[in-house]
């Protein structure tokens, strides 16, 4: 982190005494196997085993941290370089996933040579038990704003988190990269064997297809998001049976995909019912210029709140009337 002049905002005989404020710093992080490189992303310079980690697991490179042996960290003038060897048998994977160009920040899919490649279908996910109550999802994102000592102080980093039910956010990390935040985070549990099965991952990013490809090829089962998802990304999470809570802001969320895992009214409360996600209408900047009085509706809204049960007011379709009598009524109207 890195410091620069914060220069006042206005102009006249009073002026406010110029501070400095720190800056998230921003370097070239290569990515080498077996001698080659295979991508280069810019990202923050912290938590760069935890990233190399990650990033092989996330991608498919490999199945197991052991895999990787150990990861050298090399300092450059212009950037870092994580070096790291791989057995013969994962060699192969490597043609297959070959990327070529940098990633900016706002980018995980950069390189990839195929529309194949970039759409891919991750594995089913493992069985797992997780249920989480919509008090949960609320504890999840208050749990990682508390966790962003670099936000706090530069106001321009992403962070992932892991909420474990019973005991909060128990790792995060953060990055100026969404998708880099994503693999601190999966590489950090990889190595400390947490298995993901056990709680969700928590987002302040929206979620791309890219992200839920991520999640999905970790493992886990559930995810949460600040922001809103892309129809890719709920179709992707819907295939996968990833239960995705997004736009978990403000005491609410919305529950799109697989919302079985999600109980309402506690513990031992009723389960939200499943929707039809293709029944999604869709929107393109070309249908909102068309017709700019269409907003693209939602399945089904809860209270986060940690104070009460939780809110199942539909959205569109409305849900079933003991749902939401069991709850108290949503103090905003439904738009």
């Amino acid at each position: 982190m890195t410091r620069s002049p914060l220069l006042p905002s206005r102009t006249g005989s009073a002026q406010p005494p110029v501070t400095d404020r720190p800056l998230a710093e921003e370097v070239p992080l290569a990515l080498v196997y077996n001698g080659t490189t295979l991508a280069v992303m810019m990202g923050t310079p912290d938590d760069l085993e935890d990233f190399a980690t990650g990033f092989s697991l996330s991608e498919g490179i490999v199945t197991r941290p052991a895999d990787l042996g150990d990861i050298e960290v090399l300092h450059h003038p212009n950037g870092i370089e994580l070096r790291m060897w791989l057995p013969n048998n994962h060699a192969q994977k490597l043609a297959a996933r070959k990327r070529a160009m940098t990633g900016p920040v706002g980018c995980g899919l950069c390189g990839i040579d195929s529309l194949d490649q970039a759409m891919r279908l991750p594995p089913p996910l493992p069985a797992d038990h997780l249920h989480l109550t919509a008090a949960d999802i609320g504890a999840a994102m208050d749990g990682l704003r508390a966790s962003q000592p670099l936000h706090d102080e530069t106001r321009a980093v992403h962070a992932a988190g892991f909420f474990v039910p019973g005991r909060g956010i128990i790792t995060a990390r953060e990055d100026v990269g969404r998708h880099n935040a994503l693999d601190k985070l999966c590489g950090a549990l990889a190595r400390g064997g947490i298995a993901p099965q056990t709680g969700a991952i928590v987002l302040t990013s929206r979620v791309s297809v890219d992200m839920v490809q991520k999640c999905a090829m970790f493992g886990a089962p559930c995810l949460i998001a600040a922001s809103a998802p892309t129809t890719a990304g709920v179709a992707l999470a819907e295939t996968t049976g990833i239960t995705l809570a997004a736009r978990a802001k403000s005491g609410r969320a919305q529950v799109f995909t697989h919302p079985a895992r999600i109980l309402t009214g506690g513990k031992q409360g009723q389960q939200l019912p499943p929707r039809n996600w293709s029944r999604w209408p869709t929107r393109s900047r070309s249908s909102l210029t068309a017709n700019p009085a269409m907003r693209p509706k939602v399945w089904q809204a809860i209270s986060t709140s940690s104070g009460s049960r939780a809110c199942a007011r539909g959205f569109w379709p409305m849900l079933p009337r003991p749902l939401q009598t069991s709850a108290p009524a949503c103090s905003k109207p439904c738009r």
